[in-house]
């Protein structure tokens, strides 16, 4: 998404025309089997039809003379993402797991690290920040915390953890962060 919302545009503009291609295929076919329908059931696919029209051709105008654009929107919520996704979270594995919405995994990696820790496999430090960043993204994906692990969070979560429970927060829908952590994902893979 380096294009900031353009190339988001663009796409926008062409879905849009094409599904008025669409409908008006549809009037013309529906013109052509005008007969084999009947008056009642005729009206309504008409009437239908054209409002669909109507608000195509609304939404395409508004495009077009600049009034309705993703440009702006979708790049200050991904600029915030980015950079609260990229100081909150240290693991990919993590952002991953989170992206792809896995509760259960996190879990386990949770547990992993717990038996890693207890037999010196994983630096106390190194522990205590992906711990943090498994607590997080369980709560936000809205999972349930043992009061252990709040107090955890509580006494461990850096402010860069506290901006990305903010940022996230104010951006609302829930749908638009795991989009944004996936694209970061795919971008990091590249």
């Amino acid at each position: 998404m380096a294009s900031r919302g353009t190339t988001e545009t663009s796409k926008l503009k062409q879905n849009l025309e094409e599904q008025l291609d669409r409908l008006m295929q549809q009037l013309q076919d529906l013109e052509e089997c005008r007969e084999e329908l009947d008056a009642d059931e005729y009206e309504e696919t008409k009437k239908e039809t054209l409002e669909q029209l109507s608000e195509i051709n609304d939404s395409l105008k508004k495009i077009m003379s600049g009034d309705m654009t993703l440009v702006d929107e979708l790049s200050a919520m991904q600029l915030a993402i980015q950079a609260a996704i990229s100081q909150a979270f240290k693991t990919p594995e993590v952002i991953r797991m989170f992206a792809k919405k896995q509760p259960r995994q996190l879990r386990t990696r949770l547990a992993e690290m717990d038996r890693d820790l207890m037999v010196g496999k994983l630096e106390r430090d190194l522990y205590t920040q992906q711990k943090v960043e498994i607590l997080t993204a369980l709560r936000k994906l809205g999972e349930k915390l043992t009061p252990d692990d709040e107090m955890f969070l509580s006494a461990n979560a850096g402010t860069a953890l506290s901006q990305f429970e903010r940022v996230s927060t104010d951006l609302g829908s829930g749908a638009k962060v795991f989009a944004l952590a996936s694209f970061e994902v795919e971008k990091a893979k590249q």
